[in-house]
């Protein structure tokens, strides 16, 4: 049968149709599912939160203690009686104190029992054992106290390996008249840390009333890239590809589940000096939320 011109090009034009419709079908459907592909939802969405709603002690669902003297040559004894809910918030409550250490060893060269008395006291509270989360936004809103000596932190630790291997990731640190935004590896020397920070001094907010406030401090944390803000101001980013642990491992410590870890450390190595300042002093915690 012979067409004519104006009837070929009609078929022409139904075949195209015929085609592109059967292309945008197949790219609409999973393999063998002749469903549609809903696209995916990228909004994060809340994992776990602790609003400290209940009054009394922390909730030992989400948070275990440290005790004692533990790190960086710190003043403060930790202990959980300086940490309570109050009033829809956590309360960590640095104290001056003078009470015998009950680890004292005369002629000990160890800074946490070479020490007779306890001169302060606060608390530590971590979710390691109980939560931990690989990637996410991790948030806090909080007021802290800019006294000297004082040096509070939000922070987190990898579950995997010995600081510095296991990664530690500073949200929120303080002292000395600035805060920092840090993001610390290992090397390929033992407990010596490749260190990636972001200091702020105090000054530069250009707000005589900062510490008196509340603010937010965040951490958008994915397989690329670490970010920490406080108030939607981006202090430090830092890219997951700069993280390789030096000790020839090939171990990335933040390709692995985290906890979180909020304290009130006093004086030690970065803290300063604490004689001048009032106690008892307060990190006043609204509530702490991790998004995935």
């Amino acid at each position: 049968m012979q067409l004519k011109r104006t009837q070929i090009g009609v078929l022409a034009g139904l075949l195209s149709i015929t085609m592109l419709t059967s292309g945008l079908a197949m790219r609409c459907t999973r393999a063998g599912d002749p469903r549609p592909v809903a696209p995916a939802d990228s909004t994060p969405k809340l994992v776990w939160a602790d609003e400290f709603d209940q009054d009394g002690r922390p909730d030992s669902r989400n948070w275990t203690f440290e005790t004692g003297f533990v790190r960086n040559h710190e003043l403060q004894w930790y202990q959980p009686d300086n940490a309570f809910c109050q009033n829809g918030m956590l309360v960590i409550e640095g104290r001056r104190t003078q009470q015998p250490n009950p680890n004292y060893k005369a002629g000990s060269t160890d800074w946490r029992t070479n020490r007779p008395t306890i001169q302060y006291t606060a608390a530590s509270l971590k979710t390691e054992g109980l939560h931990s989360w690989q990637y996410g936004r991790f948030e806090m809103r909080a007021r802290i106290r800019t006294q000297a000596g004082l040096w509070p932190a939000f922070w987190t630790l990898g579950t995997e390996g010995e600081w510095p291997s296991n990664g530690e990731i500073d949200i929120m640190e303080y002292y000395r008249d600035m805060l920092l935004a840090n993001v610390a590896w290992g090397t390929n020397k033992r407990y010596t840390a490749n260190w990636r920070s972001t200091k702020l001094p105090l000054a530069d907010l250009n707000d005589p009333n900062w510490a008196d406030q509340f603010h937010v401090w965040r951490m958008d944390w994915d397989a690329q890239q670490i970010q920490l803000s406080v108030d939607g101001r981006v202090l430090n980013t830092v890219k997951l590809s700069d993280t390789i642990n030096g000790d020839g491992s090939g171990i990335n410590p933040f390709k692995q589940p985290h906890y979180i870890l909020l304290n009130l450390a006093i004086g030690g190595d970065n803290g300063g000096d604490p004689s001048a300042t009032a106690f008892p002093s307060r990190y006043e915690i609204d509530y702490v939320r991790v998004y995935q």
